[in-house]
């Protein structure tokens, strides 16, 4: 069922209770509209502001590095918690934990994935180093990155320059490139005959750059080489499908745009794939096959997990591409009104398929430390 479909479905039923006839009527009306004009209507979106337990004493400009979660996220944690102390070793391990497969299940069917290829984890960092850590390399082998990606990513690799002799190359890119095209050259002029890995942002956590990630999983598969997805920034700010990027390789948080509790991330790897990819932690031998296997990190809270369920619930209900239409509506209202302003300078490609809610901007003259301050 679509969401304008579910919306004119609740319409239809609470337009039979008295005094929901007004009700009734917006849901009709709003169900009508274009999405650009729902990404504008104050109306719609006070509610779900409101589903939020803000200080409105502070104007966040911060939600991406970690997101606040809506009320019915933190209700359902609160719960999960109290219910697993009552006796952990009981209510947490025999009945709340196994209700991972059921978030296991909904997270797949969202990123368009077999639920066998969908691992839950802590955050980003835990998925990508257990992919940047878990194929065999050899001294000189090279790993291809950007100039522009996540400095954890990067200090892992360092890493393994120090420890296994590896050697990391990372290519310029241009902060606000004017097409894709300029990208995926970059790529490919850092092919050498020694690459074995290709690591890639599919959005750029300090600009907010969507990258051609299909045009450079193509470029890697035609030479042989993995390509790791970093999908940090990308998941649930808008709407994405396993199949259109044609990765093997993608990790991600889900306490930044899916609203789901800290701590919370999952790695994608394709079934043929699973087998040859070492877990970060060890793992039986007998799950060698298995998704499993890369959370095997002990004893953790399954609250956490579980409730990443209300999370994929609210944005379902507002929709993917709703609320990707309206991140870009809001950052309308501050970036179109300063384009003209001579001392201001955006880092950001503000086209739709190069940016969507997040956005770099400078003003010359201002330290950018003094700025964010």
């Amino acid at each position: 069922m679509t969401r304008r479909q579910f919306i004119f479905s609740t319409a239809a039923t609470i337009a039979f209770h008295n005094g929901s006839l007004a009700l009734a009527d917006k849901a009709l009306k709003w169900a009508s509209r274009s999405i650009e004009d729902t990404a504008r209507d104050e109306a719609f979106w006070a509610p779900i502001q409101q589903a939020f337990t803000l200080d409105r004493n502070i104007a966040n400009f911060n939600n991406g590095g970690v997101s606040p979660s809506p009320r019915v996220v933190q209700e359902a944690l609160e719960r999960y918690l109290e219910y697993s102390n009552q006796a952990p070793s009981y209510f947490m391990w025999r009945h709340l934990e196994p209700e991972i497969e059921s978030v296991r299940r909904r997270l797949a069917k969202a990123f368009g994935c077999d639920p066998e290829e969908l691992a839950i984890t802590r955050n980003a960092s835990e998925s990508l180093e257990t992919c940047l850590l878990g194929f065999d390399l050899q001294p000189g082998d090279e790993v291809l990155t950007t100039d522009q990606d996540y400095p954890r990513m990067i200090t892992t690799l360092r890493t393994r320059e120090k420890r296994h002799g590896i050697k990391l190359v990372q290519v310029p890119v241009p902060a606000a490139p004017k097409s894709h095209k300029e990208i995926v050259r970059a790529f490919e002029n850092g092919l050498t005959p020694k690459t074995r890995m290709i690591l890639v942002s599919q959005v750029v956590f300090m600009t907010g750059q969507i990258n051609p990630v299909r045009e450079i999983v193509d470029l890697g598969r035609r030479n042989n080489i993995p390509v790791i997805v970093d999908g940090a920034h990308a998941f649930a700010q808008f709407p994405i499908q396993r199949d259109e990027l044609g990765c093997d390789y993608y990790g991600c948080s889900l306490h930044k745009w899916l609203l789901a509790p800290i701590g919370t991330g999952f790695l994608h790897v394709r079934k043929d794939k699973v087998g040859g990819l070492w877990p970060l932690m060890a793992a039986p031998d007998e799950m060698k096959d298995n998704i499993r296997k890369y959370e095997e990190i002990g004893t953790h809270p399954a609250a956490n997990h579980n409730a990443i369920s209300e999370a994929l619930t609210f944005n379902e209900t507002i929709g993917f591409d709703l609320k990707a239409a309206r991140f870009r509506y809001l950052r309308s209202r501050w970036a179109e009104p300063l384009k003209d302003e001579k001392k201001v300078v955006f880092h950001t490609n503000l086209s739709p398929e190069h940016s969507c809610a997040l956005t770099t901007v400078e003003i010359q003259g201002i330290d950018p430390g003094a700025l964010a301050g």
